[in-house]
């Protein structure tokens, strides 16, 4: 039988303000009580805490009486020292663990959680449910408030032109925002806009069907919760968006689509516009002239929307013009009149309001 020990002991019982001194007895085996001339208290060292070391005594807590205080001497015998808790270094796993297994399995951890965001967007994005998008949607975006431009000849324009690059029988919903950057977004819950920038830029209505069919494309293959995911993070879905009109904005209009997604949108964009006997030439001058006036501006509107987050201007405006076969005559997708109507549009409406970044 291994031997017992007695050291020098005080302690609060934690029922009362009454300091009882005595002694802690270790029966050399597991077993520990204190001892008073009033008192007896058997002890669970699993239910004590370390406390605190102060100048020549440690105090120990318990976990299940709150108000319970032990005080024993610095230099406890080996046997006994180990039946109690000791002083934790790192956090009570990391110490029982060791440093280095502590930290490799954190590592390991660390790696795996940085993988799972990485690649979460991929498989979340196209597995929302549509009702999801919708509510996302409407909570980020609205009217964009009240910066959607509308008069009849332009919503009447922007229609026909919608109708003919999105057959399906749910219409995505399609507008001109009143914002001077060479962009176009498609938004959560089936939502594209055309920025007026872009819309002035362009010279032909085909061009401006090009940019709506591929924004469109995005919308049908679901790529848009997936790079709102890859933007925002997981925060969209438990948290909201950015609520801040410019913050939310500026994050949309420079969010990114993988290649692989662009050229989707682009091969939709094209088979509609076939479908639809809509020249893809138009398309393919837009992109030529984008990658001839914004070549090497890191500044430019471009840069910062529409053109500098998909694949090389020249490699679209190629495959577009490829797609023509070499044909060069092909009807109005809309008309002149028309087209000067989504021109004017947000100059024409007197109640639009003015998107300000600063």
């Amino acid at each position: 039988m291994d031997d017992a020990f007695e050291v020098p002991a005080e302690w609060y019982d934690g029922t009362n303000a009454l300091r009882h001194s005595g002694v802690l007895r270790w029966d050399g085996r597991g077993g520990l009580s204190l001892q008073a001339s009033s008192s007896r208290v058997d002890l669970n060292a699993a239910d004590l805490r370390f406390g605190e070391i102060r100048t020549d005594r440690t105090l120990y807590r318990s976990e299940s009486v709150p108000d319970f205080r032990l005080f024993l001497p610095n230099d406890l015998p080996p046997g006994l020292a180990s039946q109690l808790p000791g002083k934790s270094e790192y956090g009570a796993w990391v110490d029982k663990l060791g440093l280095g297994k502590a930290a490799a399995i954190f590592s390991a951890v660390s790696v795996a959680a940085v993988a799972l965001f990485m690649t979460a967007p991929d498989w979340l994005g196209p597995r929302i449910p549509a009702s999801w998008e919708r509510n996302i949607g409407e909570a980020m975006v609205g009217d964009f408030g009240g910066r959607i431009c509308h008069t009849p000849e332009g919503d009447a324009a922007l229609a026909k032109l919608l109708g003919k690059v999105d057959p399906a029988k749910e219409k995505v919903r399609a507008g001109i925002a009143n914002m001077d950057m060479v962009n176009a977004i498609a938004l959560p819950g089936g939502q594209v806009l055309l920025f007026d920038g872009l819309v002035q830029q362009a010279e032909s209505p085909e061009e401006i069907a090009g940019v709506l069919a591929h924004e469109v494309g995005h919308v049908r293959e679901r790529h848009v919760m997936t790079a709102l995911l890859r933007q925002f993070g997981l925060s969209v879905l438990l948290a909201g968006a950015d609520s801040g009109l410019t913050n939310g904005a500026v994050g949309l209009a420079s969010m990114g689509y993988s290649r692989d997604a662009e050229r989707e949108a682009d091969d939709y964009a094209r088979a509609r516009m076939a479908q639809s006997d809509i020249s893809p030439l138009g398309a393919a001058s837009f992109f030529e002239r984008m990658a001839k006036e914004h070549s090497g501006e890191d500044n430019s509107p471009a840069l910062l929307g529409w053109i500098a987050s998909h694949p090389s201007s020249n490699e679209r405006a190629k495959a577009f013009r490829d797609a023509a076969g070499g044909r060069t005559a092909y009807p109005r997708a809309i008309t002149d009149d028309e087209f000067e109507a989504l021109k004017t549009m947000c100059a024409d409406d007197p109640d639009v309001e003015e998107f300000d970044f600063f």
